[in-house]
């Protein structure tokens, strides 16, 4: 089982007006049922999500649970320039047709979120 714990802070300052404006995510947890299976969905994932100005922050690794129930699952993160543009992706034809291949080697929980900003 992959598991992965992460902390990522990705930002942009204006320097005049002080905005800082925090980049929107999608936050995977997966639970890997056939290994062989879900590297095929592994290896067609990354160009759908560029298509849509998306790139991965962290995909599994290695995880350490600060507090609570221990994380026994794959810990995917993926930036977006927009929340439209992580929607897009994830409700897109290309991105339907990919996700066949994780059926029967996964499960999966996707959870869109804004990013924090300061104005």
């Amino acid at each position: 089982m992959m598991e992965a714990t992460i902390s990522v802070w990705s930002f942009s300052i204006r320097s005049k007006t002080k905005q800082i404006t925090m980049a929107p995510y999608i936050i995977a947890r997966v639970n890997v049922t056939d290994s062989a299976r879900y590297a095929e969905y592994m290896k067609i994932t990354p160009g759908v999500i560029s298509r849509f100005g998306g790139k991965f922050i962290a995909r599994g690794g290695e995880t350490e649970t600060m507090e609570g129930d221990k994380e026994s699952s794959r810990v995917v993160l993926i930036e977006f320039p927009d929340l439209a543009a992580a929607r897009a992706f994830y409700h897109s034809e290309e991105y339907k047709q990919t996700k066949v291949l994780r059926e029967g080697a996964a499960t999966a929980q996707f959870v869109a979120i804004e990013g924090w900003s300061e104005n």
